[in-house]
């Protein structure tokens, strides 16, 4: 339960250059075992190097927990798995006091016996099969990077990503994530059916005798480092307007779009997603600024969790995306052409 508390500095051109080369091996390393779903996975990296968690969610056998362990595979972090049940509690996520005797003076005394959750990469597997107080344990290791139990503080080790799936289709045994919980999540991700020739290409490379193995690109280092580059991208005023603007826009009923359909819309936290994403992205790209595009890419993964809509919307089969898209009907664009 070591803490790191500062990323190195990074003190080159030659050393980021070093970093942004190591992105497409990551990819390389996670396209071995994951064939297609190339806008899953550059949104998970995206997440991954904004220092954010992420929510998959997605039909049985479509690759959620392959996707999860392929990327704590390729980057050298300590990974738990939590199985997510009913009956789960939450001293099973973040540990427990045993009592333990000292063999020399033979006083006992009570020891803290971490849990899953003192690990770097966590997947939480299937969440919202377990109630909502021990869905409640992870937000404050989510929010804060630390856990609390019987009065005392422990840290997490840096970088923490909290990686969860859901099932959206067996809604039986299920208990939805409370709208705090989910705000945790920096991106929510949809994971759909592969293409024809994804599918074909699968099923070849998944029923033969070779396991393809997967080496470790990134250290504890270089991701920090990548995270605080992530950090330092440029985004203009016009477009830090703009997202400001965006996300007012989901709660704003003078809109006809938006009175019709939101019941509640997203809070200041999913302007700062949108940004840390979007600088996030650049960096993915190699690129040290924010474009239009970078915002188009991410506005539905921010904001699909964050905006409520109304029964009538339900009803309508209206969905978070479809506000997402029409927000940039809705509001109208910078001008500036360096800005795309």
């Amino acid at each position: 339960m070591s803490e790191l508390t500062a990323e190195p500095p990074i003190r080159s051109e030659d050393d980021v250059r070093r970093l942004l080369a190591k992105i497409p091996e990551l990819r390389a390393e996670i396209s071995k075992v994951i064939i297609g779903q190339h806008t899953v996975i550059d949104e998970l990296l995206t997440a991954f190097l904004a220092g954010g968690h992420c929510l998959l969610e997605g039909l049985p056998g479509l690759g959620k927990t392959l996707l999860i362990r392929t990327l704590a595979q390729a980057v050298r972090l300590t990974f738990h798995r939590i199985q997510f049940t009913p009956d789960l509690m939450p001293s099973d996520i973040i540990g427990t006091e045993v009592l333990e005797e000292d063999h020399v003076t033979g006083k006992r005394f009570f020891q803290f016996n971490p849990g899953p959750i003192f690990g770097q990469i966590v997947l939480a597997d299937e969440i919202n099969r377990t109630p909502p107080k021990t869905q409640a344990a992870l937000l404050e290791a989510m929010q804060e990077g630390s856990v609390t139990y019987g009065g005392k503080t422990y840290r997490l080790d840096r970088p923490f990503f909290v990686l969860a799936t859901q099932n959206p289709i067996e809604q039986s045994g299920t208990y939805p994530l409370p709208e705090a919980q989910l705000d945790r999540f920096l991106l929510y991700l949809n994971i759909g059916y592969p293409e024809e020739t994804d599918e074909l290409s699968m099923l070849a490379s998944t029923t033969g005798k070779r396991t393809p193995e997967i080496d470790p690109v990134l250290t504890v280092v270089d991701i920090l480092q990548l995270q605080a580059l992530a950090r330092e991208v440029a985004i203009s005023p016009d477009l830090l307007s703009y997202v400001n603007r965006l996300v007012r826009a989901t709660r704003d009923k003078s809109l006809p779009y938006i009175e019709k359909w939101v019941r509640w819309g997203a809070g200041p936290r999913a302007g700062q997603a949108l940004i840390l994403s979007a600088k996030a992205r650049a960096v993915l790209a190699g690129r040290f600024a924010v474009t239009l595009d970078d915002l188009r890419a991410l506005a539905a993964p921010v904001l699909r969790h964050r905006v409520l809509l109304n029964f009538e919307a339900e009803t309508e089969n209206i969905q978070p995306d479809d506000v997402a898209r029409e927000l940039f009907r809705l509001v109208p664009e910078p001008k500036s052409s360096l800005l795309r």
